[in-house]
């Protein structure tokens, strides 16, 4: 941290009245109380509460156990934005990217103090997401961490799988591995005409298109066209 951030720091009555004796464990409840994250801000050009707190942190190096259950607080939000800042300012990459990352699924707003002296609403994951990505945070320099395709391409970390994978599954492809025959199944019995019948009826009711047929089409997906490969009978 800065020199000139920290003289801003010890001049908050703030720092002068709440954090002169403060331990990992009563710095908890410190933390409880936080209600904006933030750096330098207003036209005083104050320190927040929360930078205040992230000095204090550096200044006794609490076990990283106590960093670890930070994070993993559910219960108050401010606690875990604490603890992934001081961690992203003290961790390896490892760690950063093993403890970091599962917050970009919280979603909850927290409140910004900006540097104009105002309060903007932005969510954790907005939060964690910048301590992965940039240099500066709450008016901090932010170590240099490789990124996360270099440790993959290492072999150290494992390639990250977004949780809007499973929400946007095609639900036409789960569709075809249930209906689709195990390649055991006899002529006329459920083999690749029935399974192919079958795939056409899922195909009419995931778009609507009852009482229409499909026009010369050998694949599944080529029948997907409503436009240029369904038509209504002839009446």
């Amino acid at each position: 941290m800065e020199k000139i951030t920290r003289s801003k720091i010890y001049d908050m009555p703030y720092w002068k009245e709440k954090c002169f004796g403060v331990s990992a464990e009563t710095l908890v409840d410190l933390a409880t109380d936080l209600r904006a994250f933030g750096g330098i801000h207003g036209g005083v050009n104050r320190a927040c509460d929360f930078l205040c707190l992230t000095l204090k942190m550096l200044q006794i190096q609490p076990e990283r156990e106590i960093v670890v259950e930070f994070i993993r607080n559910e219960d108050y939000k401010y606690v875990r934005c604490l603890g992934a800042f001081y961690l992203r300012l003290t961790g390896k990459p490892l760690e950063v990217y093993e403890y970091l990352e599962p917050l970009l699924n919280d979603y909850r707003k927290i409140r910004y103090a900006t540097p104009q002296g105002k309060f903007q609403v932005r969510h954790v994951d907005e939060f964690v997401h910048d301590l992965l990505s940039k240099d500066f945070v709450c008016d901090i320099a932010l170590p240099r961490i490789p990124h996360r395709m270099v440790l993959e391409n290492a072999g150290q970390l494992e390639p990250r799988r977004s949780a809007l994978e499973d929400e946007n599954a095609d639900p036409l492809d789960e569709g075809d591995n249930e209906v689709a025959g195990d390649g055991n199944d006899p002529p006329g019995e459920g083999g690749d005409g029935e399974t192919r019948k079958k795939e056409l009826l899922r195909v009419k009711e995931f778009f609507g298109l009852e009482g229409m047929c499909v026009v010369e089409t050998d694949d599944l997906r080529d029948g997907m066209d409503r436009e240029c490969r369904w038509r209504r009978p002839a009446s």
